[in-house]
């Protein structure tokens, strides 16, 4: 009996051939748009200076590692870094906190002008950053000539500063990731004798652990890597990261090698959280934005 050739039967629901190339091609494309300027950036960072300051070449002549080292000695890198962690850190901790308490009590209570806070609290974010600069920085210079406590040029002024931002898109989040919790566990923690916040700390943040991860992630984002806000309210000892790499560019020069090094440096706890975090982060913007 003559041998036949066999042929894999395609499903009926399978995509079509073109379908399949036509993804892979753009997918290719999307990949190399994305990883060609971390290339570019990596390379710039492994070359001498005199290298950078010429016409770009693709594939380095020569590396060196130098510029790694002289990022800390060209600036205060270090104290820039300092400062950029504990505003960020502290702002994401408050934003965290205040948004878990005012997302809990708009999801399981009913009050007075719960519509309108919740409306308020969304509204906040259509208007830009830029509006709020000259407002915080009179009220901030106010409060100093009033009190005495310095706001302006001071890492806690900047930290209320970023809790603007942040907090309310925070609070909206919660509540629809709040909202998407049981209500049966609510009752269920009121029989085992807990409280409101018994109820809260033990059954719903819990639960709701992918929705304060993300939450938690773009707040820290959000502090991390602005710029406009940093650049007005903060001095020569607050400075941040965002605005502490404008110290590589000189009269004389721009220090491209050491500005790149700089910026690959700045970028690993931020690429760090988002890799370690990830599974939390999708699930949190998915539930929060779907329910």
């Amino acid at each position: 009996m003559p041998s036949q050739s066999r042929r894999r039967v395609r499903s009926p629901m399978a995509a079509p051939q073109s379908f399949l190339w036509s993804r892979r091609i753009f997918l290719t494309l999307l990949a190399g748009f994305v990883l060609l300027p971390v290339y570019v950036m990596v390379s710039s960072s492994l070359k001498p200076l005199e290298d950078v300051s010429g016409t770009f070449q693709w594939i380095p002549s020569g590396l060196t590692v130098r510029p790694y080292f002289d990022i800390w000695e060209t600036v205060p890198l270090a104290d820039y870094f300092m400062n950029s962690l504990i505003v960020a850190g502290a702002a994401t901790v408050c934003s965290v906190t205040i948004a878990v308490f005012a997302a809990y009590a708009v999801s399981r209570y009913s009050f007075r002008g719960k519509r309108v806070f919740t409306v308020t609290v969304l509204s906040t974010q259509m208007f830009p950053g830029i509006l709020f600069l000259l407002p915080l920085f009179l009220i901030y210079v106010n409060i100093g000539n009033a009190t005495g406590i310095a706001l302006f040029g001071s890492r806690g002024g900047l930290i209320l500063t970023y809790l603007t931002f942040s907090l309310p898109f925070s609070i909206w989040m919660l509540i629809g990731y709040f909202d998407s919790v049981p209500r049966d566990l609510d009752e269920a923690a009121k029989v085992d004798g807990c409280g409101p916040l018994g109820a809260l700390f033990r059954v719903i943040v819990p639960a709701a652990i992918p929705g304060i991860v993300a939450v938690a992630v773009y707040a820290f984002m959000t502090a991390w890597g602005e710029v406009l806000f940093a650049s007005v309210m903060t001095n020569d000892t607050t400075r941040t990261l965002a605005v502490g790499l404008q110290g590589y560019s000189t009269q004389n020069d721009v220090y491209w090698n050491q500005i790149m090094a700089a910026s690959l440096v700045v970028s690993l706890p931020v690429v760090a959280g988002f890799l370690l975090l990830q599974r939390y982060l999708v699930t949190g913007l998915t539930a929060g934005a779907v329910k």
